[in-house]
Order: structure tokens, then C-alpha cells, then sequence
């Protein structure tokens, strides 16, 4: 009994730490050394997913019963989570940059939305851009036509506003004429 109470803690926390998560990615490690795990856990805290090892039979009781327990499956040898309550593909995302540096960590499986996901999977979701990026996208794809459209309008007025400005000046020159008469 003494190790099951010892156990719920870690559960508790691992729960807590999937709890409303949009994606969690499960990576195998093995290979990496303190210097290479230390700069993975920075840039994936710069960008607020949380990374943290578990023994998978801690792992496998906090994913029984939420979406995440699709999981439980690949559960074998190294493995951590990445998990992401904002953006789910940007632990897919930050570990495929990192791992072009550093093959030794390698995707296992994930889930995204949702959806379950196999090592190919994730490596296609690591190629999504990030929310922001397709945003940024979007909005130059949307200023561009705009911006040409105003540019035309500009040259519209100004072209009409030259036109106009002789004819402006001609009227009171008429109107005035008669009424010297």
C-alpha cells in the first residue's frame, strides 16, 4: 500500500500536467547529455511547453481514461513528454528544430487535438507552422491586395485632384464674369 500512496503524487502531477493540453508529444531521449537536454528544456520553456521525464507506469496511470491514453501503447524504454496547453504542434515543432542539431532524440508518438498520432505523424505535425505564423501569413496575403488597391485609388485622386483643380479655379472665374455685367 506504502508504494501506491507514494505513486498518486506523481500521477496527480502528471494529470494535472495534461489536464486541458492541446498536444502531447512522447520522445525517446536516450542519447542526449546534460549540456544537449539543458538547451531542449529551455527553448521548449521559452515557448511554454512543459518537458519532464516520467517512468512510463507513471505515465500510462495519468493517461488512463483522457484523450491522451492512446498513449499508454508506446510507452517503452527513454521517453519524456512535451506538452503544449496553447499550441498544439509547437512540441512537435520546437523538438524537430532541436533534433536536426541533435538526432539522438527521436519522436515516439503524440497526441494533438485530440488525435492520436505515430512517429510520422508527428514528424508532419512538426512541419505545421505555428499559429502565429499562419496569422502573419494570412495578413500579408490579405495587406497585399490592399495595398494595391490603395495605391490605385492614390493615383486615382491624384490624377483627378490635378484634373479638378484647373476646373475649380475656372468656375469662379465664369461666375465672377457675369456678374460684372
Amino acid at each position: 500500500m506504502a508504494k501506491i500512496e507514494q505513486k498518486k503524487p506523481i500521477v496527480d502531477e502528471i494529470a494535472q500536467t495534461i489536464d486541458g493540453a492541446q498536444s502531447v508529444i512522447i520522445v525517446n531521449y536516450s542519447g542526449l547529455n546534460v549540456a544537449q537536454d539543458t538547451e531542449l528544456r529551455k527553448t521548449l520553456r521559452e515557448n511554454n511547453v512543459r518537458y519532464k521525464v516520467y517512468k512510463n507506469r507513471m505515465l500510462n496511470l495519468a493517461f488512463k481514461g483522457t484523450d491522451f491514453e492512446q498513449l499508454t501503447n508506446d510507452l517503452n524504454g527513454t521517453n519524456a513528454i512535451a506538452v503544449s496547453k496553447e499550441d498544439a504542434t509547437a512540441p512537435a515543432r520546437l523538438i524537430a528544430q532541436f533534433a536536426k542539431k541533435n538526432p539522438q532524440i527521436e519522436f515516439v508518438s503524440g497526441v494533438a487535438e485530440g488525435k492520436y498520432y505515430d512517429k510520422a505523424g508527428v514528424e508532419a505535425l512538426a512541419a505545421i507552422p505555428s499559429r502565429e505564423e499562419l496569422l502573419g501569413r494570412l495578413l500579408g496575403s490579405i495587406q497585399g491586395p490592399i495595398a494595391s488597391f490603395a495605391r490605385v485609388i492614390k493615383a486615382i485622386a491624384d490624377q483627378g485632384g490635378a484634373d479638378a483643380a484647373p476646373a475649380a479655379e475656372a468656375a469662379p472665374a465664369e461666375e465672377a464674369a457675369p456678374a460684372a455685367e
